[in-house]
């Protein structure tokens, strides 16, 4: 998984697919698809991965890279990457 850890939290890359029926974070391989159910305007993506994510992790999230593109860089804040890789092998619903 594309996870790197640092003094601040962890940093997931993720690929981003949107316009999905039901918000959701996979892995497949290596990489972290995350499915958005908002459309690609005005930063709505943006702001609902960094909610769900926020969720999901019980941290604040926050976009390092990649505001206008389908690879994104997330730093989830105060949270070790070992943390960030149990959270993610479990079920996800949203």
């Amino acid at each position: 998984m594309n996870i790197t850890e640092t003094k601040d939290g962890a940093i997931i890359t993720i690929t981003v697919k949107t316009n999905a029926s039901k918000f959701s974070v996979a892995i497949d391989g290596e990489d972290i698809i995350v499915r958005s159910t908002e459309e690609p305007l005005k930063g709505k993506v943006n702001k609902e991965i960094l909610k769900e994510l926020s969720r999901l992790f019980c941290t604040k999230a926050e976009l390092v890279r990649g505001s206008t593109s389908r690879q994104k860089q997330i730093l989830l804040q105060n949270i070790s990457k070992s943390q960030v890789e149990m959270q993610l092998d479990r079920p996800k619903t949203s």
